[in-house]
Parts: C-alpha cells; sequence; structure tokens
C-alpha cells in the first residue's frame, strides 16, 4: 500500500470484512437479543465504511488530532471463539479485539511510513478503530462488567 486511495481501500474492505463478520453471526444467533445486538455492530461497521468513502471522495476528513480514551478493557480479557451460538459478553470481547488489532496495524503503519500526507491517514484510521474499541468496550463495562 502506497497511496492514500490504496490505503482508504484497504479500510473500507476492513471496515466491510467486519460488518459482514456481525452480520454473519447475527444470521446464525438464536436469541433475538444477540441477533438484534450483532446487526447493531454490523451497521456501525457500515457507518465507519461509509465515512471511510466520504474521506477517500474528499467529502470528510479523518481527525487524527482527536484523542480517544482507551480503557484498555480488552487487554484483560481471554481470547474466546465466534461459535454459533455466541453469548453477548464474548461478541463484545470479539469485537474489542477486532478492533484493537486494527488500531495497533494502522498504528505501526503511521510509524513506518515517511509521507506526512500518508501518516496522518494512518493515524486518522487508528484514530477511528479506537473510536470502535471504545464503544465496545463502554458496552462491555456498561452491559458485563457492572451486572458482575
Amino acid at each position: 500500500m502506497n497511496t492514500v486511495d490504496e490505503i482508504l481501500d484497504y479500510a473500507i474492505d476492513q471496515e466491510q470484512q467486519a460488518a459482514d463478520f456481525y452480520a454473519s453471526f447475527a444470521a446464525r444467533a438464536e436469541k433475538a437479543g444477540m441477533k438484534k445486538m450483532l446487526l447493531e455492530f454490523a451497521q456501525e461497521e457500515n457507518r465507519h465504511r461509509e465515512r471511510l468513502l466520504g474521506v477517500k471522495t474528499g467529502e470528510s476528513r479523518l481527525t487524527p488530532e482527536e484523542e480517544i480514551l482507551d480503557l484498555r478493557i480488552s487487554d484483560y480479557l481471554v481470547e474466546v471463539d465466534a461459535s454459533d451460538n455466541i453469548s453477548y459478553q464474548d461478541a463484545l470481547i470479539i469485537a474489542m479485539r477486532r478492533e484493537r488489532a486494527a488500531f495497533k496495524l494502522y498504528s505501526d503503519m503511521a510509524e513506518k511510513v515517511t509521507d506526512a500526507n500518508l501518516k496522518q491517514v494512518f493515524l486518522g484510521l487508528a484514530k477511528e478503530e479506537a473510536s470502535h474499541k471504545l464503544f465496545f468496550e463502554t458496552e462491555y463495562e456498561e452491559r458485563v462488567l457492572m451486572h458482575n
């Protein structure tokens, strides 16, 4: 990936894969609440994809200077398997880990490039992923940790 468009295309593809991932789980979910939550995750990823498409066409910008809180909840959770009858808690863990991995990827890429424009794009993408992770961490804190 050498150009801003290639980077954005990659990020757009990653968001689509995440949306597809959550939608596929929703289709297999047995509980109505779980199905609804997974579909909301898929919609959130689709909104992120649309935002990146807007960045690519020049309609919107990424804001890497905006600081995103990191609750670091996912740092202390064990790996879980994505099974057909996944629990709400496990779905949140998977979502947090996916977003953390995406954040790390874009952060690492930002460190490695010398082109200032590419660096800003990577930092903006990293911030997007950090905000996604924060969403899932907040959900986990409010719906799982508070009830245990």
